[in-house]
């Protein structure tokens, strides 16, 4: 039987702006545990970072961890319903027996624990920022300290500069308030793009290619990664388009625009996020009922994922970027309007990004996705995605 209930998997990102954990959480405050149980136990926990943390939500009725093992972080709130809290209480002392990792949802109304009694805290960020910078500090000294609800840049940047060390990643779909210049790399890409959409010939994407030299690195560094893992390098675009064939080489350009040609170092959270999209959204799509009638559905959902970052990263309107993107209309209109079946499984992914998960859920519900293979599809985008090293390293 199909559970009612929906898990949401959240990356954690580290100072560095890599993916350094994971959190999940249900939709539902009294959850049966099946979901927890189907997380500790899919195979597919094993394709991530074995060294990562994954934050889950402590229950009333204890559930094994299954592969996450050690990885496993329980997380405990600092003011549990009143029917729960002794079973929380009871759970916390046999994990600390055996000496297991738990952490502390804090309460901003609550005082903070004493420092090293938790392995980790989760502050909120207007928490965080009420307290004294010695405190977070002294905290931080045994403890690891986790921002959540972090909206903004400066909230970001502010945590980085008082020793929190993991943070959720909200901030990453704040556009800038300010037009920037454009990015003449990025506006070759978006005439790339066009092309591709239009299927155009290869000499005339070869074309594109030779005007824009850092397109050519960023895209063979994006190939070359451990999400694609080639047998052998791929060295030039004539061997990607060999390689890869005509349709793969569209997902890795629609990801390309997110990849920053001149940075050959750090991370880039926003192409891992638009990654994951594109991934999760082409597995769920034919899970939709009814199953919509678009031409190339998996494909097509995939572009809608992938590009529903577009204005973040570019600092414009939606409907700006597909006036200059010739996509099928219901590509378009889901972008722009959360219209049809695919945008409205582009809003239900944008509502469990803004952590409303209770929306999110009834939205998976209404589309007839259920928890258990919504889960399995996250684990699966999550993974591949995780992979993807725009920087070659």
């Amino acid at each position: 039987m199909a559970s009612s209930d929906f898990l949401f998997i959240h990356p954690l990102l580290g100072a560095d702006d890599a993916w350094s954990g994971y959190r999940a959480e249900p939709s539902l405050a009294a959850t049966d545990n099946d979901l927890l149980t189907r997380l500790g136990s899919s195979p597919l926990v094993d394709e991530f970072d074995h060294r990562l943390p994954w934050f889950l939500p402590a229950t009333t009725v204890p559930y094994p961890a299954g592969r996450l093992n050690e990885r496993a972080v329980f997380t405990f709130p600092a003011r549990p319903r009143a029917a729960d809290a002794q079973a929380l209480q009871d759970m916390e002392a046999a994990l600390r027996q055996a000496h297991g990792k738990v952490a502390l949802l804090t309460a901003p109304d609550l005082p903070l624990p004493a420092t090293g009694s938790w392995h980790y805290l989760l502050l909120a960020a207007s928490h965080a920022r009420s307290q004294p910078p010695f405190k977070l500090l002294g905290l931080s000294s045994r403890s690891m300290i986790v921002a959540t609800d972090v909206h903004s840049h400066t909230d970001r940047q502010w945590f980085l500069d008082n020793s929190c060390s993991l943070s959720t990643a909200e901030f990453l779909l704040a556009r800038a308030t300010t037009p920037g210049k454009a990015d003449t790399t990025r506006i070759k890409l978006l005439e790339l793009l066009a092309l591709i959409a239009e299927d155009a010939d290869t000499a005339a994407l070869e074309a594109v290619f030779r005007q824009e030299s850092k397109l050519s690195y960023s895209l063979l560094r994006l190939v070359n990664s451990a999400a694609l893992a080639p047998a052998r390098p791929i060295t030039s675009f004539s061997q990607a388009i060999n390689l890869l064939g005509r349709r793969q080489l569209q997902r890795w350009l629609q990801l390309l625009v997110y990849a920053d040609p001149n940075n050959g170092h750090q991370p880039n959270p926003l192409l891992q996020k638009a990654a994951a999209r594109g991934h999760l959204l082409e597995s769920l799509a034919p899970l939709l009922t009814p199953r919509p009638a678009v031409e190339n559905l998996e494909d097509a959902a995939f572009m809608v994922g992938s590009f529903s970052l577009l204005h973040v990263l570019l600092n414009m309107s939606m409907t700006e970027i597909m006036q200059q993107l010739p996509l099928a209309a219901e590509v378009a209109s889901a972008l722009t309007e959360h219209a049809g079946p695919l945008g409205e499984l582009l809003s239900a992914v944008d509502s469990a990004e803004a952590r409303d998960l209770a929306n999110a859920a009834g939205k998976l519900q209404k589309l007839g996705i259920a928890g258990e293979r919504h889960l399995d599809s996250q684990l699966a985008a999550f993974s591949w995605a995780a992979k993807i090293r725009s920087t070659g390293g």
